[in-house]
Formats: C-alpha cells, sequence, structure tokens
C-alpha cells in the first residue's frame, strides 16, 4: 500500500511570510506552511517515495520540481532555508518535531540568508585546443621532449604519460591562477563563496557566491568587466539569483534504532548509558586495531575499518540529535551530557535536523 506524507521544500521566517493562494501563484498550487512559533515548514501532500531506488533521469526531474518551487517561494519575497532533496515527514506532527528540534538551528540561519541571494559562476577556457597546444610549446615542455627523444631507449609509453602528466600540472597552475584571480575580486563583494567541483578539464573555475540583493546589479557589472578583461581566454557563464543551496541547505536525518545497535556493537559500546568523549575514545580503539596499516596480513580490515567509522558517524549523529532534545527540553548539552541506547529515548532523539556536510 502506498504511504503518503508531507514532502518538505524548505523553512520560511513565517512571521513575514508572502505566501499568496493557488490564484495568485499558480506555480505553487498544493503547497501550504506548517508553522512553529516564527518558523514555518514550505510543505505539500505527497506519496513516500524512496529517492535512492529511483533512476537518475527520474531524480533529475524532480530536482527541477524542488528547487523551482523553492526558488517561486523566494521570488515573493521570502527568506527560504532550503531543505534537502526527497524529504519527507509522515504527517503534521512530524513536521512540527522537525521545526522544534531545528529552531534554534533556524534561528542562526534565518538573519544570515535574510535578503541574500546566491549566484553561481562557471568559468571555462574559451578555446581549450588553443591552450593546450600553447602549454605544448612552453619552454619546460619543450626541453622535457627534447630530453626523452634524445634517449637511448627512444621514447616509451612511460616517457609520454610523463609528459601528459606535466601538462596537465601546467594546465591546473594556469586554472589556479585565473580562479584565484576572479575569486579574489567577486569575494570583496560576497558575504561567502564556496568552490564547487570543476566538472571536465575545460572548467577553470565553478564556484557560488553568497550576496546581498541590493549587489546583484553591480555583482553582475563585475563579471562583465572581467569577461572582457579575459574575454581572449575565458568564458563566463552565471546562474542566479538562487535561494542560497549551496550555503544554508537543512538535512533531515531520521535515524534509525537498528542501526543504533549495529553501530554500538561495532564499536564494542556495551553499557547503556554513555557520554560523547566516551564514544569518542570507544572509535578511536577500534580504528587503532582494525586499521590495515596494523593488520598487512589480514583480508577485508578495510572494510572493517570503514564500518567502524560509519559506526562512528551513527552514534555522533545520534548524540547531536540528543543534545538538539536536551536543548529543546531545557535540559544540559555539551560532550559530557548522559547519552541513553533505551529504545524509549531513542524514540525522543530519532530525527536530526543539520546543515548538508
Amino acid at each position: 500500500m502506498r504511504k503518503t506524507g508531507k514532502y518538505l521544500y524548505g523553512i520560511i521566517a513565517s512571521a513575514a511570510a508572502k505566501f499568496p493562494g493557488a490564484e495568485a501563484a499558480p506555480d505553487l498550487a498544493g503547497i501550504y506552511t506548517i508553522p512553529h512559533r516564527d518558523a514555518a515548514a514550505v510543505v505539500s501532500d505527497c506519496e513516500i517515495i524512496d529517492y535512492k531506488s529511483m533512476r537518475k533521469d527520474a531524480v533529475a526531474m524532480l530536482l527541477v520540481r524542488h528547487q523551482k518551487a523553492i526558488e517561486n517561494i523566494m521570488e515573493l519575497g521570502n527568506t527560504i532555508i532550503p531543505i534537502r532533496l526527497g524529504t519527507f515527514a509522515c504527517d503534521d506532527a512530524e513536521v512540527r518535531d522537525i521545526l522544534v528540534k531545528g529552531y534554534r538551528l533556524i534561528k542562526e540561519i534565518i538573519p544570515k540568508v535574510h535578503d541574500k541571494i546566491e549566484i553561481d559562476v562557471a568559468v571555462t577556457w574559451k578555446d581549450f585546443g588553443s591552450i593546450l597546444k600553447g602549454i605544448g610549446q612552453e619552454k619546460e615542455i619543450t626541453e622535457l621532449k627534447k630530453v626523452l627523444l634524445g634517449a637511448a631507449k627512444g621514447v616509451t609509453v612511460d616517457d609520454q604519460m610523463k609528459v601528459g602528466l606535466k601538462v596537465m600540472e601546467i594546465l591546473d597552475e594556469k586554472k589556479q591562477h585565473y580562479s584565484s584571480l576572479i575569486q579574489d575580486t567577486l569575494k570583496r563583494m560576497s558575504h561567502d563563496c564556496k568552490a564547487h567541483e570543476l566538472m571536465d578539464d575545460q572548467m577553470v573555475m565553478n564556484s557560488a557566491f553568497l550576496i546581498s540583493k541590493a549587489k546583484q546589479e553591480e555583482f553582475y557589472a563585475r563579471i562583465e568587466s572581467l569577461n572582457k578583461e579575459c574575454s581572449e581566454k575565458l568564458n563566463f557563464r552565471c546562474i542566479g539569483p538562487l535561494p542560497p543551496y549551496s550555503f544554508y541547505t537543512i538535512d533531515i536525518k531520521k535515524l534509525d534504532f537498528k542501526d543504533l545497535e549495529w553501530a554500538r556493537n561495532q564499536l564494542g559500546v556495551s553499557t547503556m548509558i554513555i557520554t560523547k568523549s566516551e564514544i569518542k575514545r570507544h572509535y578511536h580503539r577500534a580504528a587503532h586495531a582494525l586499521h590495515p596499516d596494523k593488520n598487512p596480513d589480514k583480508p577485508g580490515m578495510e572494510k572493517e575499518f570503514g564500518n567502524a567509522a560509519r559506526a562512528y558517524k551513527i552514534l555522533a549523529d545520534y548524540c547531536r540529535a540528543g543534545e538538539q532534545t536536551r536543548q529543546t527540553d531545557g535540559g544540559p548539552a555539551g560532550s559530557e551530557a548522559d547519552i541513553s541506547f533505551s529504545e524509549e529515548k531513542f524514540k525522543e532523539s530519532a530525527i536530526l535536523v543539520k546543515m548538508t556536510d
């Protein structure tokens, strides 16, 4: 039987929310808010789907829909913190529990994103072939080729690889030069900057910038100026304005009691009450004992070592969820607060609201 629940798009500051009905904003039909104090989750009623089991093209379509909804909400003038794609709650009560657990984090983030937008800037080589050709003619490469060609053994495959690696090394240096130049210029107008992975060798820079809405036109003008300065070598492409996806996206993690039990067994945690610092000591002992370098003659130690790291992450997340619960209840927090592994206590701290890693 298919299960329905609440799909979560983001969290807005509800005190100043602008959220008209479907007639005024048809793209947001079926999307509404569930409030808690001066914050509200933006949700829609939806069938609960396991995104991890879906085909990539289907996930891509859902991502477009997810982002479009968030961007429409922002365009109405709302301050919104995006929530990670594929986040569901079972019902209204669970949504409110998420808001309660994450309230301190939400209140901390809202001022940081208020009246701010993200602009993504991608820079590529204008003529990648000519860049490689130019590197091939540089003194360092021509001298290396001369040495290899003069060798009595002739030019081997390894020699060709050496030349190729040297070319890529010089290419990376050129990318770093231009990337630093562009980032240093744009950072002066930004509250924050985050570098993303380069998609291929032709990409020079792929970065997100968090800027004030009031600086948007000035930011675009500076990019246009950089584009003119570097027009012989580089192409610039901007995407935005966007919500602060790269800087402040909330990840709502639902913990599983079976995973918690597995993690305890992996690290040899037998007591039902423990502190965060004691868990860390258990992990350090296990990691030391299972490290592949300490067990060169034992097969499968890489997997065991990886399991210890995974177990520690599960327990660390549970500790963080417990801290959120205690803060909500007005209780003590910190590394020395007692952590209970009873199933009853687990239910109180089964949800962790955090920033995406």
